[in-house]
């Protein structure tokens, strides 16, 4: 009988016309969220966590502040109250813009969900005392809002007192929580009827989230939930009848008893959703109790996972007609969410004083070290993780992969620069996604650059595009789509690092093999690296797939290069039309390089190594030799790192010598 329903819910879903373009207010029609035209509205929504309401994991404080106050209290005792008002200013100012809201639009979200801190909107006075700044951040917000055509759901996300014992909602235990002072349910009732009395006629404001993951222990029923909760919505329905109101269960957004006979005609009840499954299993108790009561889920907030997690979370949503918002768009030092800035040196220096590994910096350059690490912020400072996106909005319907960047043959392709696409599509990787209900299982061991399961560090080789894979295990794989210039012949280079000498590497075009590498020697550290070449590769002109499997582990992988030695045609316009000797490849170099020469008349040669006193190292190439291009490569493992010359020398009075440094 459940498969029965479950295949009728379906079929019944995928009728239903979809509309993600904003048209009027969002009400409530049974168990959907529907436009004013009365088509189904699937939200697809970002959340912009850290600007009004700082959570110290996504400012990397949470070792030493995790809630709001901690934050603003060490800045406080280290630049005084003037200093940490004037960097506040110019965070708010700068965490979220109008750039912000324009890109979120065109990736693809029609929706934002606002954590909003009381503190910016009032005080714990009681004397219906509002703060207009707080209320006009959130008007340009609205307006930003409106232009990019994208509804804005308003979410308490810190209560007065604190709705929770955790940082997320800026508890202090040294005061009431909201559960322990009436006065506090009070000032957070008269808050939302201030918010909805200003809001009460914008067609943008999507709804209002009531309180952001309640997490108390209430009795039975959850029964001052329910009576605060039905509290807030008369107060808002006295000034306002247009939006809707979402509502979360206790624990986190989990635990929903005591909730159901809805109290309103335009609610929905909101649940978060971290580090669990992707399956039925997961959210059955939603669905039915969406179904007992004849109301809309809306996954309010989720996230903090890898990008094949998304995928799949955004996958089983959609097709049970559940809405979302990801959380959150902006942190400092992540690869879990759309943008990413960096960390100044000068901020780590405050971090490393904040955690007590470093001395105390002058209030200066203190001060001065927050400024910037505001500026880097700003959404032209910050990092696009693009991999974030593409699992959000084109996987979760689209099994095929696309380029990460255009490869072209002859180039390099950095080994971190794989496919976008699906785990099985575009890479394969054993630990790609987080299940610990805690969040304490790591999916990418170097946490860097992309948020597949792929490993990926920092990397210090000479020629690098900063990162590195690393962590590799047999079963591991990854898919380059690459467009090669003209046919002809190739030398392939590899570039790895070892640490044992157990390692294997294949290397297949359309799935034909090309290269197989046993038993990688080690080169004595992950960051030590060297250069493996594979001569005479064919390749034909046009767009190919590229596949390099990982065997037995124990090696880190840079990139590898194909160098066009020979073309397939014959055509006297591509013969080289003067001698020349190229700079060997790479310089400096670990074990093998690459010298490239060409000849403009058929010649007898002498190509040959030798070191710093003249001394003859090793004849490379002698003879005579037709018109072309040719490739000859070192292997120097029986030669001492120092500097060496290369000489080539012909019978056409042609001689030229470049400098090699071997460094092993």
């Amino acid at each position: 009988m459940k498969i029965i329903k479950l295949t009728l819910f379906v079929l019944v879903f995928f009728s239903i016309t979809i509309s993600t373009g904003a048209e009027g207010f969002l009400k409530v029609s049974g168990k959907m969220i529907v436009d004013q035209t009365g088509n189904n509205y699937y939200l697809k929504g970002i959340g912009l966590g850290g600007w009004l309401v700082q959570e110290g994991y996504m400012l990397k404080t949470s070792g030493f502040a995790n809630a709001e106050h901690q934050i603003r209290s060490k800045i406080t005792d280290l630049i005084g109250e003037e200093k940490t008002q004037s960097f506040y200013e110019k965070y708010w100012e700068n965490y979220v813009r109008e750039i912000d809201v324009k890109n979120i639009a065109e990736w693809g979200f029609n929706s934002i969900r606002l954590p909003m801190h009381y503190n910016k909107l009032t005080d714990l006075s009681n004397t219906d005392t509002y703060y207009e700044s707080g209320f006009q951040m959130i008007d340009s917000l609205l307006s930003w809002c409106k232009k990019y055509n994208i509804y804005l759901i308003l979410d308490l996300h810190a209560a007065p007192g604190g709705q929770s014992d955790e940082g997320i909602s800026d508890y202090n235990p040294a005061y009431p929580s909201l559960w322990e002072s009436e006065v506090n349910k009070q000032i957070t009732v008269k808050l939302w009827r201030k918010i909805a009395e200003r809001y009460a006629n914008e067609e943008m404001i999507g709804g209002y989230d009531l309180i952001n993951e309640p997490k108390w222990e209430l009795g039975p029923g959850n029964v001052p939930l329910r009576e605060l909760y039905e509290q807030i919505t008369a107060a808002i329905r006295e000034v306002d009848t247009n939006h809707i109101i979402f509502v979360e269960g206790n624990w986190y957004a989990t635990d929903f008893s005591g909730l159901s006979m809805p109290w309103d005609d335009d609610l929905v009840y909101s649940f978060h959703k971290y580090w669990n499954s992707n399956d039925m299993g997961a959210i059955q108790y939603l669905l039915s109790f969406r179904n007992q009561n004849n109301r809309p889920l809306w996954l309010g907030e989720t996230g903090e996972n890898s990008n094949a997690w998304f995928t799949d979370c955004i996958k089983l949503m959609k097709q049970e007609n559940i809405g979302w918002a990801w959380w959150p768009h902006k942190k400092i030092s992540s690869i879990a969410g759309p943008l990413s800035a960096e960390i100044s040196p000068q901020y780590q220096t405050l971090l490393n004083y904040w955690g007590g590994s470093g001395s105390k910096p002058s209030v200066d350059y203190a001060y001065a070290a927050l400024m910037m690490q505001a500026d880097k912020l700003k959404f032209e400072n910050v990092r696009f993780q693009k991999d974030v996106i593409d699992a959000m909005m084109r996987q979760p319907d689209d099994d095929t992969t696309i380029p990460f960047v255009e490869h072209k043959i002859p180039g390099r392709i950095f080994a971190v620069d794989y496919d976008m696409g699906k785990r099985g599509a575009a890479y394969n990787d054993a630990e790609y996604q987080n299940l610990n209900t805690d969040g304490s299982r790591v999916w990418n061991s170097g946490w860097s650059y992309r948020n597949d399961g792929v490993d990926i560090e920092a990397c210090t080789d000479a020629i690098t595009n900063g990162y590195n894979v690393g962590w590799t295990e047999t079963g591991d794989w990854l898919k380059f789509t690459v467009d090669v210039e003209s046919s002809g012949v190739y030398d392939l280079v590899l570039r790895y690092a070892a640490g044992n000498s157990n390692g294997k590497i294949t290397i297949a075009v359309d799935n034909q093999t090309v290269v197989e590498l046993n038993s990688l020697i080690s080169t004595g550290g992950w960051q030590n690296w060297t250069s493996k070449i594979y001569n005479n590769i064919n390749l034909t002109a046009g767009r190919h797939e590229i596949m390099v499997r990982f065997f037995f582990g124990g090696f880190n992988v840079n990139y590898f290069e194909f160098i066009q030695k020979s073309v397939g045609v014959e055509d006297d316009e591509l013969k080289p039309r003067e001698f020349g000797l190229d700079q060997n490849y790479p310089n400096p170099f670990n074990g093998q390089t690459i010298i490239r020469y060409s000849l403009a008349k058929q010649s007898n040669v002498k190509l040959a190594v030798y070191d710093v006193v003249g001394q003859l190292i090793e004849k490379l190439s002698y003879g005579t030799q037709e018109t072309g291009e040719y490739t000859v490569t070192w292997d120097s493992k029986d030669v001492n790192s120092g500097v060496y010359f290369i000489k080539l020398e012909t019978d056409q009075s042609f001689s030229k010598t470049i400098k090699a440094v071997l460094i092993k």
